[in-house]
């Protein structure tokens, strides 16, 4: 009762990293954390605790070295959640799909993030304008409030 009640009065989300410029990571604490837009104002917050996220934000083109932490912060997620994947390196490597292998194949990314965790929305861009990712995240809330 008191976590349905929390969950519709305030939305956590929490960002991974995953590899790659770190462009769309300012941009999405950008929706959150800067006066201009300030979503805390509407109860969205950032958490880094899977275990208080509603909504994962996953930046980056999935290095190997972080596929496993990914998959582990998917699961320590509780349901219901929902997987956002933001800038064209989540949703299909970027310009690091080719570094270092043959044409169509990488050396040290496993991504895009659809191949290791479920994705529900997707954002394109690089960067992705700030309002997009918000469109994103509001775009994900039916799946979290079902």
């Amino acid at each position: 009762m008191i976590e349905k009640t929390a969950r519709k009065k305030n939305i956590h989300i929490m960002v991974a990293y995953t590899g790659g410029c770190n462009g769309c990571d300012i941009d999405i604490v950008n929706c959150v954390l800067s006066p201009f837009y300030d979503a805390e104002q509407y109860n969205v917050f950032l958490t880094w605790n899977p275990r208080e996220a509603d909504i994962l934000l996953v930046s980056g083109c999935v290095t190997k070295v972080m596929t496993e932490p990914l998959k582990e912060i998917y699961e320590a997620i509780p349901e219901p959640k929902a997987v956002v994947a933001v800038g064209c390196c989540a949703l299909m490597g970027g310009v690091y799909a080719n570094i270092g292998g043959d044409l169509g194949t990488s050396d040290f990314i496993d991504g895009p993030v659809k191949n290791i965790i479920p994705v529900d929305i997707n954002v394109p861009g690089c960067s992705p304008r700030p309002e997009d990712i918000i469109q994103g995240i509001v775009q994900a809330l039916p799946k979290i409030l079902e």
